[in-house]
């Protein structure tokens, strides 16, 4: 073997083995940073079906349910605000969503438009929501003005659209290209016809991306609901959750022996609650995930 083939021959060894353990390296870190992600998941999972008793003197790392149980779940099904909490979340979401997205995806297409009379104007108003906005005072004196408090109204309609999202949903409209609007025009179709029928099956990546965002968005607020709801049974799932969390399971507690069935399952209870609360919008990532790369990177390569 010449002394040239034999450089060639080391060089492409050496590479190997780099790559080699640059893979190994690669691998342990990824399965490192899976397994301390998951791992709060699957301890809230495990307590979920562990006795309180267990819990309360166990400290340290648990892998598997001790002393098996499901009390904590049985009581949680049949609780009536966990219950009626599942349903106002769930009503709020039917609702919800729909209107995110038609007004959403207006919003994008008007910024999206050439030759808008005023648009500098009103795109300037929009923007400027975003940086400054009247304050929690204001809005709930708007609320109340507005005949909004202690509805479920009233964490619709003032979420209703977000500036961030439609700036989104306009940097995905922009990159259709314009020759199928045009065609559109020259063929009679009017704005809501290309809005329908040519725009938004062409952006379904980015309006799924938008569904998530809008969804988990509604599903993890608590604030608004704990400040503009004075009815316990209007109150969504997150703040049944925080109540069980923070405020010792107040919102659980009746008296009699209600008392001491939830008392018996204090800390079990707890996990439960996070898991019957966090399930749901895990199962939906999966079915979204393969729009979420794409519908993001929308955003990223024209901004």
């Amino acid at each position: 073997m010449s002394t040239v083939a034999k450089v060639k021959h080391n060089n492409h060894i050496k590479e190997t083995a780099g790559s080699k353990v640059f893979t190994c390296v690669n691998a342990f870190l990824l399965i490192f940073l899976c397994v301390i992600t998951l791992y709060p998941m699957w301890y809230c999972l495990v307590a979920s079906f562990t006795s309180t008793s267990y819990l309360s003197a166990h400290q340290g790392v648990m892998l598997v349910p001790h002393m098996f149980t499901t009390s904590a779940y049985t009581l949680a099904f049949t609780h009536p605000l966990l219950l009626s909490g599942y349903k106002n979340i769930l009503l709020i979401l039917l609702v919800s969503l729909p209107l995110n997205i038609l007004l959403t995806l207006f919003t994008g297409y008007f910024l999206a438009s050439k030759h808008v009379l005023l648009k500098p104007v009103i795109q300037f108003l929009i923007m400027f929501t975003m940086f400054f906005n009247g304050g929690m005072i204001p809005i709930y004196l708007n609320i109340r003005d507005l005949g909004l408090y202690n509805t479920l109204w009233a964490l619709i309609l003032p979420g209703a659209i977000s500036v961030y999202n439609c700036i989104i949903c306009r940097t995905a409209i922009q990159a259709v290209p314009e020759s199928l609007t045009e065609s559109a025009y020259l063929d009679g179709a009017n704005d809501l016809v290309i809005v329908f029928r040519i725009t938004l099956p062409l952006i379904m990546p980015t309006i799924a991306v938008l569904l998530l965002y809008y969804g988990v968005g509604h599903w993890n607020a608590w604030f608004p609901a704990s400040i503009y709801l004075q009815d316990n049974n209007k109150l969504p799932i997150q703040n049944i959750m925080r109540s069980i969390l923070i405020a010792n399971s107040n919102l659980l507690n009746s008296s009699g022996s209600e008392t001491d069935r939830v008392d018996d399952f204090a800390e079990t209870i707890k996990y439960s609650t996070i898991i019957l609360t966090t399930v749901p919008v895990l199962c939906i990532y999966p079915f979204l995930q393969k729009y979420f790369v794409k519908g993001v990177m929308v955003g990223a390569v024209k901004g």
